[in-house]
Parts: C-alpha cells; sequence; structure tokens
C-alpha cells in the first residue's frame, strides 16, 4: 500500500522530529557537562578540544564557524582553554589572525575525559547500529547545511 502524505502531513512529520530532537539535546548536554564539570570544562570547551584534537591547528574564525557561533563568544572559551594549558597560540604572519593548537597537556586532558565520554556515548547509542548512525550523521549533516 502507498501512502501520498500531503502538505499537512509533511509538517506534522517535520514538527514531531524537531520535537524529540529537542527532548534529546538538553539531557545529553546537561549528562555531557555534569562528566565535563569533573575536570572543570563544560560543552564548548570540549567542542574546541575536539576540534584542535582531531583536525589540528585552526584560526578562531574557522573554530567559530565550526561551532556556529561568534567569533568573540570562541575568543572566551579559547582564553579559559590558555589559562588551563590546553591550547597555545602559533605565531603567525598576520597578526589579525590567531591560529589555535592544543597543547601536551591539552591532548592529555582530552584523552583522559574521552574514556567516560566514550563509556557515556556507548550506553546511550546500545541498540542502535553502526549503519543507523552513519545515517543519523548524514542526515543531520544535511539539515545543517540547510541552514
Amino acid at each position: 500500500m502507498i501512502t501520498i502524505l500531503n502538505e499537512v502531513d509533511i509538517i506534522i512529520a517535520s514538527q514531531r522530529f524537531f520535537h524529540h530532537f529537542m527532548m534529546l539535546y538538553r539531557p545529553f548536554e546537561n549528562r555531557l557537562n555534569s562528566l565535563l564539570t569533573k575536570h572543570q570544562l563544560q560543552r564548548a570547551q570540549w567542542t574546541i578540544l575536539y576540534y584542535l584534537y582531531h583536525f589540528g591547528p585552526t584560526t578562531l574564525v574557522e573554530i567559530a564557524a565550526y561551532q556556529g557561533v561568534e567569533k568573540p563568544t570562541v575568543t572566551r572559551t579559547i582564553n579559559q582553554l590558555e589559562e588551563y594549558g590546553y591550547v597555545e597560540k602559533i605565531p603567525s604572519m598576520d597578526k589579525r589572525e590567531k591560529k589555535m593548537k592544543i597543547t601536551n597537556e591539552g591532548e592529555r586532558i582530552y584523552k583522559q575525559i574521552r574514556i567516560p565520554i566514550d563509556q557515556f556515548e556507548m550506553e546511550i547509542l546500545e541498540g542502535i547500529t553502526t549503519e543507523e548512525q552513519e545515517e543519523c550523521i548524514r542526515i543531520f549533516d544535511s539539515i545543517k547545511s540547510n541552514l
């Protein structure tokens, strides 16, 4: 049996999709922050450590674009990470461009925190196949590009 969705059905489906997304996001962020707080970090700081660990040195502008936030927000977060000794500036010919990299201490703390976060993520993904996870990633990437 073939079902033809009308415009109302499509709108209702999209409303349900985003409602479920919002209901998932807050509890996830709260539990993640409770893990990170044990190491005096917040999600925004963790996201920057993740980015620098996996993608290497980058500018504040690139980090802001990656996170979808304004550069001053990234600057404040980077300053905190610098105070902790987790990131450092890379000398640049262009004084307007601030390029950052993760330090050895930043890599050490990233790997240390990664262990309980991996356990948490595996726990909440229980019963969800790798293929289903990849499909969600594809969908999220499409939604992000539509934004």
